[in-house]
C-alpha cells in the first residue's frame, strides 16, 4: 500500500497493483539479476554457436548454413548490447536525470535489434539470394558436419530458450497473462528481445536442417539457398518487431489501463490526499514509471504548510518500487474527481 512508511519504506510494494502488466515484475527491472542471467546465458549459447556454425559454412559452403553464422554473430553482439542496455538502464537516478536512465534501456536495445536486422538478416537473404542465382556446382560431401553442428545448436539454444522461457512464464503467470502476450505488454526489452531471438534461433535451426537436408537427398543446391532466405526472413520479422516495440516505449507506450487504474486508486489510498483531478503516468524505463497528478490533500493548511505536504507526499510515492518520478499539484476546487 501507498498509505504508510515504515522505515523509509512504504507497506507494501508494487505487488499490489495486481492486474497491470510489469507490476508484479518487479524482480525484472532494468538490471534485475534474473534478466540478466537471461542475456548471459544468451551470450555464452550464441558465441560458441557462431564459432561452430562458421567453421561448418567454411567446410561446406552451406548457404543455410551461413545464414545460421550470420544469425549467430548477430546474436552474439546483440548480448553484448542488451548487457549494455541492463547496466546503463539500471543506474540510479540524479540530479542529470531525476527520472532515472531506464530510456537508456530502450535505446541499447533499439541498437540491438538494428543489429539483428542488418547483420543477421540482410546477410542471410543477400547470401541466399546470390547462391539461388548463381548456383555452386561443387557438391558437398561432408554433410554430417552441418548435421553435428545444427544438433549442437538445438541443445546450446534450446538451454539458452528454456532459461528465458522460465523467466516469461514466471511473470506471465503471476499476471494472468498466456506468456506471448506478456512478451508483447512487457516493458523490459531485455526479456523480450532474448525470448524472442532464441524462439527464432530454433526455427531457424529447422528451416537450415530442411534445407541442408533437401539438398543432400535430391541433389538440388538451391533448397539450401531458400533455406537462408528463409532464415533471413524470419530474422528481418523479429527484428523489426523487437525495434517498433522499443520505439513505442521511446516515444511514449500508452499505460496499460488496468495498471493505470491501480495506481490511481493506491494514490487514493494516501492519508494525506483527499481526492485527484488528473493523472498522467508513463514509462520512463522497464518497470518503471513518471507520475504527474493534481491532488487536494486533507485539512485546510496555509499555502507555504501545502507545498511542503506536497513534498512529503511526492517522497512518499517515490518510494514504491514501480514509481521513478513523482510531481504533485494542488488541484483546482472546480475540477471533477477522479476515481479509482
Amino acid at each position: 500500500m501507498l498509505p504508510t512508511v515504515e522505515g523509509g519504506r512504504m507497506r507494501g510494494t508494487s505487488a499490489g497493483y495486481g492486474s497491470g502488466v510489469d507490476s508484479q515484475d518487479t524482480s525484472q527491472t532494468s538490471g534485475g539479476g534474473e534478466s540478466l542471467l537471461t542475456v548471459i546465458v544468451a551470450l555464452t549459447a550464441n558465441g560458441l554457436l557462431a564459432i561452430a556454425k562458421s567453421a561448418a559454412a567454411i567446410l561446406t559452403g552451406s548457404a543455410a548454413m551461413v545464414a545460421e553464422a550470420a544469425h549467430s554473430w548477430a546474436d552474439t553482439g546483440n548480448e553484448f548490447f542488451l548487457i549494455l542496455a541492463e547496466r546503463r538502464g539500471g543506474r540510479p537516478r540524479d540530479e542529470a536525470h531525476p527520472r532515472g536512465y531506464g530510456q537508456a534501456t530502450y535505446i541499447w536495445s533499439l541498437v540491438a535489434a538494428f543489429g539483428l536486422f542488418s547483420a543477421g538478416a540482410m546477410v542471410s537473404i543477400w547470401h541466399g539470394v546470390t547462391d539461388l542465382l548463381h548456383p555452386s556446382h561443387e557438391e558437398s560431401s561432408t554433410f554430417i558436419a552441418n548435421y553435428v553442428v545444427l544438433a549442437l545448436a538445438l541443445a546450446l539454444e534450446g538451454t539458452s530458450f528454456l532459461q528465458a522461457t522460465r523467466q516469461v512464464r514466471g511473470a506471465a503467470k503471476r499476471l494472468r497473462l498466456h506468456p506471448l502476450r506478456y512478451v508483447d505488454r512487457t516493458s523490459n526489452p531485455t526479456v523480450r528481445a532474448v525470448f524472442l531471438e532464441d524462439l527464432a534461433a530454433l526455427i531457424g535451426i529447422a528451416l537450415a536442417a530442411a534445407g541442408i537436408g533437401l539438398h543432400q537427398l535430391t541433389g538440388e543446391a538451391a533448397y539450401d539457398a531458400i533455406g537462408s532466405i528463409l532464415i533471413g526472413l524470419l530474422l528481418a520479422v523479429v527484428a523489426v518487431f523487437l525495434m517498433r516495440r522499443n520505439m513505442e516505449y521511446l516515444m511514449g507506450e500508452a499505460l496499460d489501463p488496468g495498471l493505470r487504474q491501480q495506481v490511481l486508486g493506491r494514490m487514493l489510498a494516501h492519508p494525506q490526499i483527499d481526492r485527484i483531478t488528473y493523472l498522467h503516468v508513463e514509462y520512463v524505463g522497464p518497470q518503471r514509471l513518471f507520475v504527474v497528478a493534481a491532488v487536494d490533500l486533507v485539512g485546510d493548511d496555509v499555502e507555504s504548510h501545502l507545498a511542503l505536504r506536497l513534498r512529503t507526499v511526492e517522497a512518499d510515492i517515490e518510494t514504491d518500487d514501480l514509481i521513478e518520478d513523482a510531481i504533485l499539484t494542488l488541484a483546482p476546487p472546480d475540477e471533477p474527481a477522479l476515481t479509482g
